[in-house]
């Protein structure tokens, strides 16, 4: 059927739908210019989509040269979609409009639930305050991305490698999600969801072949080849703290110790251990995460040789690991993402650079990830958005 009237209609509509995404207000012209209709289509067009409510008439050209012409816009309440970032402490959840604004967040504290609140109620909790900062109900939202350590195993249903993650490991539980929600539920790697903020709106757009190295909580990779992300069998590619490293005695049992060489190597907690063994003063209290990124990111701007052997002595550790990806998957590029590496910045970037190449003969270029505010929220935000944009504007229906 490619090539019926209806078809065409459609394939021009969603390529009118993606300019007003991507440039904001438009006018009738310009949407002719960019998508080389003629002004009579371009107007049935506009008038096609403005009657099915995805399209709005905004303001006009008032003030520039010439007649002033009327301006259009993608109608943000065409749809909304949603998003879930979980962590044993938290969740948090947003809700953006179709534009990909985000008009409501909420935070849902979960700190030692071992035995509390229902994992499906913390969903829906956290669902709900979301929505209701937006002015939404939860039958308003589209579509509902989730985002964990670890992932669910496509063949089982059961999430694997986050044992960290306190009642999420039940058989039943994708089902029960399932039925307490009115909308499709997607569940994605919380890395593999940093991967997709990169390639969308940071450092990895218009790459088909990057890794995303990320160290926070844990250290994990994402990894995309040929423009989309390789989960694995049982979707857990990626998982590279569980990597037998050299450096680090052999961890066996990785998966009841939930970790592995690399991250007892490069992890965020094993970098205050480096530091009081190589003699750095004042290390900070709190959780390890962000003890480690709070040292990396003195390191990275201090003259003091410790901090300076800390800085390098991380970077080796780091580049240890990466140095086997590289060798299997040769990526034309690495992202750096995560607290305990956006924090040594550009020096530390170099370093790890430096040492990949002595390392690996594969030299991938070596980038700080841009997407620093919540990026797994942010990549669930935009997994979600990409299918209900998917649905909501395709016109040939």
């Amino acid at each position: 059927m490619a090539g019926t009237p209806r078809t065409l209609r459609a394939m021009n509509d969603r390529a009118a739908l993606d300019l007003l995404l991507e440039h904001g207000q438009l006018s009738r012209t310009r949407i002719g210019k960019l998508t080389g209709l003629s002004k009579p289509t371009a107007s049935q067009l506009l008038a096609r989509l403005e009657a099915a409510g995805l399209v709005l008439a905004g303001g006009t050209t008032e003030g520039r040269p010439g007649p002033n012409a009327q301006l259009y816009e993608v109608n943000p309440a065409a749809a909304h979609a949603a998003g879930l970032d979980v962590t044993p402490e938290r969740v948090l959840a947003a809700v953006a409009d179709i534009t990909g604004r985000t008009v409501g967040s909420y935070e849902l504290p979960t700190p030692g639930r071992r035995t509390g609140t229902p994992v499906v109620q913390q969903v829906t909790d956290a669902l709900d305050g979301a929505a209701k900062a937006a002015g939404l109900a939860r039958a308003d939202v589209h579509r509902l991305v989730i985002g964990t350590p670890g992932a669910f195993d496509p063949n089982t249903g059961r999430l694997r490698y986050a044992s960290h993650l306190p009642g999420w490991h039940t058989p039943a539980l994708l089902d029960e999600i399932a039925a307490a929600l009115p909308m499709p539920v997607e569940y994605e790697n919380d890395v593999n969801l940093v991967a997709v903020a990169e390639q969308r709106l940071g450092a990895a757009r218009g790459h088909e072949d990057f890794v995303l190295l990320w160290n926070e909580g844990g250290l994990g990779a994402a990894l995309v080849l040929g423009g989309r992300l390789h989960r694995g069998w049982t979707g857990g590619a990626g998982e590279v703290g569980f990597l037998p490293v050299p450096g680090t005695p052999l961890v066996r049992q990785v998966t009841k110790a939930n970790s592995g060489g690399y991250q007892e190597l490069a992890g965020s907690q094993a970098i205050p251990r480096l530091a009081r063994e190589l003699g750095v003063d004042d290390i900070p209290s709190g959780p390890y995460a962000e003890v480690a990124a709070a040292l990396v990111a003195r390191a990275a701007h201090s003259e003091d040789p410790a901090h300076q052997q800390l800085l390098e002595t991380y970077a080796t550790r780091l580049a240890t690991g990466l140095a086997s990806l590289v060798s299997v998957l040769d990526p034309e590029l690495v992202v750096l993402s995560g607290a305990s590496l956006t924090a040594g910045g550009e020096p530390l970037r170099s370093l790890v650079q430096s040492e990949l190449e002595e390392l690996a003969a594969a030299r991938p270029h070596l980038v700080v990830g841009d997407v620093s505010e919540q990026p797994v929220l942010r990549g669930a935000l935009e997994s979600a958005l990409a299918a209900t944009r998917d649905e909501v504007f395709d016109t040939s229906r």
